[in-house]
């Protein structure tokens, strides 16, 4: 069955959800956590990490603010001098003008609302969608769980489709199993991971284990997301 406009709109409730703790999403939400590059002593240094679906300073923030500027938004004068700065060391974590101004464009200005929206699903969404269709999957819930991992990890990882044996549809193995085994491996990698800002996601995993149990596979039913409800 296609993916219906409904079920992509709960999907994307639910995810934003996991990242920002609102439905609709937070789009001046801005984080700082020590999940960047390693540094000098080996461990990830603080960055930023901002807006609905929280793209990274040393990953795609750049790109997003280079759409807004290109679109013109309330903030693009402003913004514009720090294009050449964003993805390379030192952190801008510190810059409390920048801080402030990604807050203020994500909250006021409906220009950064929509250019969030149309890069995220550029970005992840549609990205997410290609491999679900690739691969023959057909759920809804496991579109959830394929654009959860592109939104947290960048992708279905290939190393960790390797710890368990199903195959994908498209190679002749049962989709429900696949998923199921996918998200277990996930939620063991999570909850086991060395990096405590990791095992602290693991009620993503949780929550897609959750919708499994109830075979909650069109997400007619409603969705527990990290206590949010998502009807």
């Amino acid at each position: 069955m296609p993916i219906t406009v409904a079920q992509k709109t709960k999907i994307l409730q639910i995810v934003n959800v996991f990242e920002t703790g609102s439905t609709a999403g937070k789009y001046g939400s801005v984080t700082l956590l020590a999940d960047g590059p390693k540094g000098s002593d080996g461990k990830p240094i603080r960055q930023i990490t901002y807006g609905r679906s929280q793209t990274t300073e040393f990953g795609n923030l750049k790109a997003l603010l280079q759409q807004y500027v290109n679109n013109n938004g309330l903030f693009a004068a402003q913004l514009t001098p720090y294009l050449s700065k964003i993805g390379k060391r030192p952190s801008l974590f510190t810059d409390t003008v920048l801080l402030k101004l990604l807050k203020d464009a994500g909250n006021t200005d409906p220009v950064m609302q929509k250019t969030q929206d149309v890069f995220f699903d550029q970005l992840y969404y549609q990205p997410a969608f290609g491999w679900f269709t690739t691969m023959k999957f057909t759920e809804a819930l496991s579109l959830l769980v394929i654009y959860d991992s592109y939104i947290h990890s960048g992708s279905v990882p290939p190393w960790l489709r390797e710890k368990f044996t199903e195959p994908v549809p498209k190679n002749g193995g049962d989709e429900k199993i696949w998923i199921q085994q996918y998200v277990t491996a996930r939620h063991n990698w999570l909850a086991n991971n060395s990096r405590a800002n990791l095992r602290a996601t693991v009620y993503r995993t949780q929550c897609f284990k959750n919708c499994i149990s109830k075979s909650n596979w069109d997400l007619s039913q409603p969705v527990n997301a990290n206590g949010v409800i998502v009807n």
